[in-house]
């Protein structure tokens, strides 16, 4: 699956992801759920303006991004956290 990111540079090349667009498809980055490093790349753990969570990859060295998770959310909008709506 093709992805392309648009990412934050502030101090340092890609920061963080701000836009991704998927399959065809433009997802706005809401908000950074986690971020954490390896020795060649940087996670980002992100929920998207389609309320779905995505782990992007950012490897420096090649300066490409990657999907490496996607979990489709199951919540109701106004759900209370860790319950059922009924």
């Amino acid at each position: 699956m093709k992805i392309t990111v648009n990412g934050y540079s502030g101090f340092k090349l890609n920061e963080r992801p701000c836009d991704f667009v998927l399959d065809g498809h433009e997802y706005q980055v809401r908000e950074v759920l986690d971020q954490w490093y390896a020795p060649s790349a940087t996670y980002f753990k992100v929920r998207a303006s389609d309320q779905n969570v995505y782990i992007l990859k950012y490897q420096s060295y090649s300066e490409e991004w990657s999907l490496e998770f996607y979990r489709h959310s199951r919540a109701e909008p106004n759900a209370p956290l860790g319950g059922h709506s009924r």
